[in-house]
Formats: structure tokens, C-alpha cells, sequence
């Protein structure tokens, strides 16, 4: 992505067109109830530059993560450092160019393929809005639906991460699945979770390769916090030659050992309590739908 969009002369031009972006956005999208950003961000973004990739964890169901989401596209576009905007939300081949600028909310949902039954348009729109304004290209990352069953049944993947992290990550889909599934069906749910990480590597990898070819900066990638942790998730993947920074947000307490797995981290204040096991209590069996 040229930097000139960002770059024309002027003391108070990137102030005035960033407040534009900001007010077109936000009558497209409607308008947000506000929410608290934690100290220092986005600016602390800063400290993690130069990077090819970003990877910016979130928990889904967080108004707070998804308005951090948008002011780091945001900041990260002012400074001319975006290269392109990678989402878990959209399957891998979705994809928005920098000729969309000018196009409407229902026209980028169709390029990204976004399904509105998996992920909330609202809860994203201002975040993918933001970055299609300042001309930024938005990709899909996640692994197609439909490659879900060949990922579920290839064994390869028991060896794409090292032994601990293969621990955790079983660990993560049983507990993710409220302690629902069948024994014998949990190598199969990891094979698939595996199968997304790789998606979303791949992605931001050529994303970041032809970020650098245009001279336009940083890949930012947004998914589950699940899915950006060093440990087993997205950065395994990564080529080795690509330096990869991880921000972690939660909500409320988090894992003692969070810090281990992020170059960052930032807490917002925890969500109402509710039983998310209770929709998977009612199904037949635990389904591998869940996004999350």
C-alpha cells in the first residue's frame, strides 16, 4: 500500500482526514455505545515496530476488544504502517483491494464471504470499515467450511506443533467444549483448529510479503486469543524469516501465565458472568461449528 494517502503535506491534514475516516465509518456502521480503551493504546503499538506481522488476540464476545481492534487499524493506517488488515471472521480467499475504498458495508460482507450466522457484522463492521476507508486490503484468513472434514481426518497434523503445545491444545479444545465431546473425537477437533492456524499463517504470510514488495508496512492479524498464542497457535506457523509481534486482550482475570505467550498485554474489565455451556448441553452431540 502507498504511503502518499497518509503523507501529504500539511500540519494538520493526517489529524483532519483521520477525524473524516473516523465520522464516515461511524455513520455506516451506526453508532457504537462507547467503551474504555485500556492505558496506552493504541500508542503502545508502537513499541513493537518495526514488524511484519502483528497479531491481535481477542475474545469475541468483548465490545472493549473490538473497539481496540479498530483504533489500532486505525493508528496503524495514520502512521502509513498498514499493509493489509487479516481476519479470523473470513475464510481464506476472502478478500476486499484497495479499489473498494468507496465501497458499501453489503458490498465488502460479499468479498470477504462473511457469514453473519458465525460472526456478528456489528461487532466487526467499524474494525473492517475502517480499514477498507483507508484504502488497506482486508483478507479472510480462516480455513474454508469446507475443508473442515479432510483437515478433521489428516493425521499429519497430530506433528505440525511440539509436544506441549499439542498437550495445550487438546487441552484448550476439550475445556472449549465444556467437557462434552467423546474421547475419541478430540484428536479430530485439534486437527481442525491446527488446519485454521495454518489458514491464517499462510494468509498473513503472503499478506506480509507483498506488504514488504509495496513498501506498506505491517500486517495486522485479529483472531481468538486462542489462535495468536505463541505456544501452539498462528506464530508456529509463521515462516521462521518473519518477525511476529502477539497483543494479547482479555477481559477480567487472565491465565498467570499470559505473559509467556504475548509481547503485550492489555486488561479490560471483565464480562457479565453466563453459562457458555449451556447452548452445547442441548445440542445431540458437541458440533466443530463453534468459531471460537
Amino acid at each position: 500500500m502507498s504511503t502518499a494517502f497518509f503523507s501529504t503535506p500539511g500540519r494538520w491534514r493526517r489529524p483532519l482526514l483521520a477525524a473524516a475516516l473516523a465520522l464516515l465509518v461511524v455513520a455506516e456502521v451506526g453508532c457504537a455505545a462507547p467503551v474504555r480503551l485500556p492505558v496506552g493504546w493504541p500508542e503502545r503499538l508502537a513499541e513493537l515496530l518495526p514488524a511484519d506481522v502483528i497479531l491481535l488476540g481477542e475474545q469475541h464476545d468483548a465490545p472493549e476488544h473490538h473497539a481496540m481492534e479498530t483504533t489500532a487499524v486505525r493508528w496503524l493506517a495514520e502512521q502509513g504502517r498498514l499493509g493489509a488488515l487479516v481476519i479470523e471472521m473470513a475464510p481464506a480467499g476472502g478478500k476486499t483491494a484497495g479499489w473498494m475504498s468507496s465501497a458499501s458495508p453489503a458490498e465488502v460482507r460479499t468479498a470477504l464471504q462473511w457469514e453473519e450466522r458465525l460472526w456478528p457484522w456489528q461487532n466487526y463492521a467499524e474494525m473492517v470499515m475502517t480499514a477498507v476507508r483507508a484504502g488497506v486490503p482486508v483478507l479472510g484468513g480462516n480455513l474454508p467450511r469446507d475443508e473442515m472434514r479432510a483437515a478433521m481426518a489428516n493425521t499429519s497434523l497430530d506433528r505440525a506443533l511440539p509436544d506441549a503445545g499439542y498437550a495445550a491444545q487438546l487441552d484448550a479444545v476439550r475445556v472449549g467444549h465444556c467437557d462434552l465431546l467423546p474421547p475419541a473425537q478430540l484428536p479430530g477437533m485439534v486437527r481442525i483448529q491446527i488446519a485454521r492456524d495454518q489458514s491464517m499463517a499462510r494468509v498473513a504470510a503472503a499478506a506480509a510479503a507483498a506488504a514488504d514488495q509495496a513498501q506498506g508496512g505491517t500486517v495486522l492479524m485479529v483472531a481468538g486469543t486462542g489462535h495468536v498464542l505463541r505456544g501452539r497457535g498462528i506464530p508456529v506457523h509463521l515462516p521462521v524469516h518473519l518477525m511476529s509481534k502477539v497483543v494479547l486482550a482479555h477481559a477480567g482475570q487472565a491465565p498467570a501465565a499470559i505473559n509467556s505467550e504475548a509481547d503485550l498485554t492489555f486488561a479490560t474489565p471483565a464480562l457479565p458472568p453466563r453459562d457458555v455451556c449451556a447452548p452445547l448441553r442441548l445440542m445431540p452431540a458437541a458440533s466443530s461449528s463453534n468459531p471460537s
